[in-house]
């Protein structure tokens, strides 16, 4: 057996072995809230969650079999890949459930992985005759392009939903100033959109009116929105809902003219995408269906000249 079959098979039983005493009940207490959770059911919703819990995450798993090791990546991660604001605005804009410091650690733990794949394909193709300096040359880069992924995923993510809230806004602006026009207050026409709706957009109406509900002012909550969805078009809603709470400016001209902007927006993006899509479709035309119908037209002449017919 090579050196380089042998370092990646001893690599592997390491870690496996590893990964078994790091579970193993000598090796690993549990945890203050798994100790406290059968004691305080019967009062604490958190605790029957805790004890409910069939399903688990790999990657939750994973980091905490590896905690000791991950912590550490995770925070040198955090201050090398920097963007910190940047990252929550996207979590926020695409409503994910992890946190700052979760996000980092997942991303570590894929680029460990990738590292991990890239070493050992590398290792695979140095054993069968490549070149020696592979296996370091191909982890560094799995890692970089399995974070790059793991960022771009997030990055769509947040972007699909923004699209869907941006499809769901001339509605409700048409809904709000509906009731606007009906007599009703601001705060009685949003609350009654927020309690209708079932879109994306609608759901953050109703988590502001739930904070407005608790004593915030309406402006401040809705500002709050504005800023962390950092969206253009509710940010334009945003203003001009806080100008009339803080000015008394009419507002429901003003909303349906905004409604008929954001569909033209809307219509706008669709032709442009359109226009996007026109030119791609021609790339397999040009580079694919066209040399494939010269090759078939051609071929037959070309065959019968070589056989001297």
């Amino acid at each position: 057996m090579s050196a380089a079959w042998a370092l990646l098979l001893g690599s592997t039983l390491g870690l496996g072995l590893w990964m078994i005493a790091s579970v193993a009940p000598v090796m690993r207490r549990p945890l203050l809230m798994h100790r406290v959770a059968p004691y305080v059911q019967g009062v604490s919703e958190g605790a029957r969650d805790l004890l409910s819990r069939r399903s688990v995450n790999p990657l939750h798993v994973l980091s905490s079999t590896a905690g000791p090791v991950w912590q550490p990546l995770s925070t040198l991660f955090s201050r090398i890949a920097g963007g910190s604001e940047l990252t929550l605005q996207r979590l926020r804009q695409a409503k994910s459930s992890l946190t700052l410091s979760q996000l980092r650690s997942q991303q570590a733990i894929t680029a460990a992985a990738g590292a991990g794949v890239g070493g050992a394909a590398g290792i695979v193709v140095a054993a069968t005759g490549g070149q020696v300096l592979l296996p370091l040359a191909l982890a560094p880069v799995c890692a970089v392009i399995a974070v790059a992924g793991s960022d771009w995923l997030l990055q769509q993510r947040a972007q699909r939903r923004l699209r869907r809230i941006s499809s769901e806004l001339p509605t409700v602006l048409e809904f709000i100033s509906l009731s606007l026009s009906a007599g009703e207050s601001l705060g009685d026409s949003l609350r009654r959109v927020s309690a209708r709706g079932r879109g994306e957009f609608a759901g953050e109406l109703a988590e502001a009116m739930r904070e407005h509900a608790t004593g915030v002012p309406l402006a401040d909550a809705l500002t709050r929105l504005e800023r962390e969805l950092a969206h253009p078009p509710v940010t334009r809603l945003i203003e001009q809902l806080r100008g009339a709470i803080e000015r008394g400016a009419p507002l429901a001209a003003v909303l349906q003219a905004q409604s008929s902007d954001v569909r033209d927006e809307a219509k706008r993006a669709l032709l442009e995408s359109a226009g996007r899509k026109e030119i791609t479709m021609l790339v397999p035309l040009v580079f694919g269906l066209l040399p494939a119908t010269i090759a078939f037209a051609l071929w037959p002449g070309i065959y019968v000249l070589q056989s001297g017919f």
